[in-house]
């Protein structure tokens, strides 16, 4: 199943154009619209008994980033960020990241476990960094190009908690996120899928080989490249080499990047050994990494924004030359998570405005240096309400603006990120089907003007049924997956279900409407033998 081939750039081309969604490919279909060629309709597509959604598609945002704060203004950030660096360092736990370090010529303190950086040395290794890369998936259809102006979005990872509101909030389960898994590979706006929730009847130890060996079997999209330390890391890598056929010791020549994983910050200023074994392990093998500080303004990080994001500059900037110095041109990007905290109660504040702020600003951080932009999407709410909407929404803006390549936690976020809503999960891809609806742009031509339609029409009539009209009902505007759009009368005589209900019919009718995508019998086999032998050697050695 080898992708080899005589491209020398590893079939990164080929793999962007067959994404479709590059910068070029969104400015020349506004162009075509403006010249008068009649734009490219994303036409809604029948997926399932029951619901309509819009076909597969990874989206270039076409337009221009805003600019929260000037470019003077990024550089005092930027500025900023290495004098923290220089000054005052990070603690690093990891005695091999503190190696690696030193060994490029970082100030590092061993009985304090302390690294500084010289920013003419950050400036050197984070220029190393590649601008964007593509993620292969066991389909290639769903493969996707990372960086550029190419937007993709990503299922919540991490809760412990998962939701409905039938059988309530529980500890996840692993028939609980099989459920959820299928609802991910039937939604074609959501591109990756992490661990939605923690399936807490699996073992800790060997969590991360069932749930990958989950993911991989039942789903076609981009591989999961979860693991917290090396070892897990190192299985989750093989398992993608397993499915991709590949070998592991060939993977950091082929220039193929199979997994993405992420690193969380210990705001402020520290590296655990665990996150720097995540990301080193993976850069060691040419695989992607996000670096991702958690800096609460007024908690984890100053409560101004300025000096919150300065630190989380600073934090990310010092992970991505680890990364770089652990092996130059490794793919990395510069994740935000900048937020503020309640400060009647300490407890994490998501989706505010000042967390959209964070969003378009650190967009900005990122571009400086180069690198794609992972943020997230998320809110506060403890139930799948308005609150939960208008907060992912008040988050998604601020990614959209902000450029953000890859949105984490897009569908299914919900109570600050400790519980996978499955009716949330339905509302976020309504949202961001939305969005994506948002970013494509308009047509000019000719026949859009419609001037014969307004002649035909007339002073005093309507366009209801002329044959411009007729001819275009079908997909000129944006069909709702979830959302209600009849008249009051119309909604009571159907029952006058509210959206959360709704979104609970509708979820059921994902996992009805899933079919499990083909896998050759051999890697499946392969990957069985695989988990079941690391499960021995894990439980042997605990």
């Amino acid at each position: 199943m080898s992708n080899e081939n005589d491209d020398p750039t590893g079939g990164r081309k080929e793999a962007f154009d067959r994404a479709g969604a590059q910068d070029r490919e969104a400015k020349e279909r506004a162009h075509r619209s403006r010249r008068g060629g009649r734009r490219t309709q994303l036409s809604v597509a029948s997926t399932g008994p029951g619901f309509v959604q819009r076909p597969w598609s990874v989206m270039a945002n076409f337009m221009p980033p805003v600019k929260f704060i000037s470019d003077d203004e990024v550089e005092s950030i930027h500025q900023a960020g290495l004098r923290i660096l220089k000054e005052i360092g990070l603690k690093f736990t990891d005695p091999k990241a503190r190696a690696v370090l030193k060994g490029i010529g970082c100030d590092v303190n061993e009985s304090t476990e302390q690294v500084k950086f010289d920013p003419a040395l950050v400036e050197e290794y984070m220029a190393l960094a590649p601008h964007d890369w593509v993620m292969e998936a066991r389909n290639p259809a769903h493969n996707l190009p990372i960086g550029g102006n190419v937007i993709t979005y990503s299922t919540t990872g991490g809760p412990a908690f998962v939701s409905d509101l039938e059988r309530g909030r529980r500890m996840g389960t692993m028939k609980d996120l099989e459920e959820f898994i299928k609802m991910f590979q039937v939604m074609n706006v959501v591109h990756r899928g992490g661990i939605g929730f923690s399936p807490n009847d699996i073992p800790a130890p060997i969590r991360h080989l069932v749930t990958n060996q989950a993911l991989i079997t039942m789903t076609d999209k981009t591989l999961p490249g979860g693991g917290w330390g090396r070892e897990r890391q190192i299985d989750s890598i093989d398992m993608a080499c397993i499915t991709m056929g590949i070998k592991r010791e060939d993977l950091n020549t082929s220039g193929r990047v199979l997994c993405m994983g992420g690193c969380n910050v210990n705001s402020p200023l520290l590296f655990d050994t665990t996150q720097t074994e995540n990301i080193m392990t993976l850069a060691e093998h040419g695989q992607a990494s996000i670096v991702t500080p958690f800096t609460l303004a007024g908690s984890m990080a100053p409560i101004t924004l300025a000096g919150a994001i300065a630190q989380q500059h600073a934090e990310a900037l010092s992970g991505i030359v680890l990364v770089e110095a652990t092996r130059p041109g490794a793919p990395v990007a510069y994740g935000a998570f900048t937020t503020n905290v309640d400060m009647q109660s300490g407890a994490p504040a998501f989706g505010t405005p000042e967390y959209a702020k964070t969003n378009i600003i650190s967009g900005q951080m990122a571009r400086r240096i180069g690198v794609p932009y992972r943020s997230s999407s998320t809110n506060t709410s403890n139930a799948p309400d308005s609150q939960a909407a208008y907060e992912s929404m008040m988050s998604l803006w601020g990614d959209i603006l902000g450029h953000c390549n890859i949105v984490a936690h897009g569908a299914g976020w919900m109570e600050g990120g400790l519980t996978c809503s499955y009716e949330k999960f339905v509302m976020d891809c309504e949202m961001l089907q939305m969005m994506n609806a948002f970013m494509e742009p308009i047509s000019l031509g000719e026949d859009d003007f419609a001037i014969r339609s307004v002649e035909e029409v007339g002073p005093g009539g309507n366009f209801f049924t002329n044959p411009h009209t007729l001819a275009r009902y079908k997909s000129e505007f944006y069909s709702p997956l979830l959302s209600d759009w009849r008249n009051y009368e119309s909604f009571e005589e159907a029952g006058s279900v509210w959206t959360a209900p709704r979104a609970n019919g509708l979820w059921k009718k994902m996992v009805k409407a899933y079919e499990a995508p083909p896998l050759d019998e051999a890697i499946r086999d392969e990957l069985a033998d695989f988990v079941e032998r690391r499960k021995q050697q894990i439980q042997q050695a605990a």
